[in-house]
């Protein structure tokens, strides 16, 4: 399973823990994802998409439809 928001392009960062000896090792900075079923009232039903939390909330505010014109994204775009 991909760890990667269809909507907002949020991926995987990757970064350095640092002891406190400054030894450096390598980690991943995984995005905050979770598989919602949203209602579109455009076409009368549910998709269910994987999209982050920071998406997921602007998605609440303004509407699905209007976020992925925004983002320049058609539905197909992320079904």
């Amino acid at each position: 399973m991909s760890k990667f928001c269809s909507i907002s392009g949020k991926r995987p960062l990757v970064g350095n823990n640092v002891s406190k000896s400054n030894i450096k090792t390598k980690r991943r900075q995984l995005p905050n994802l979770q598989m919602k079923s949203i209602y579109v009232p455009e076409l009368g039903r549910n998709i269910k998409i994987k999209v982050s939390v920071s998406a997921l909330k602007t998605i609440d505010k303004i509407g699905l439809m209007r976020y992925l014109k925004k983002q320049d994204l058609q539905l197909s775009d992320i079904v």
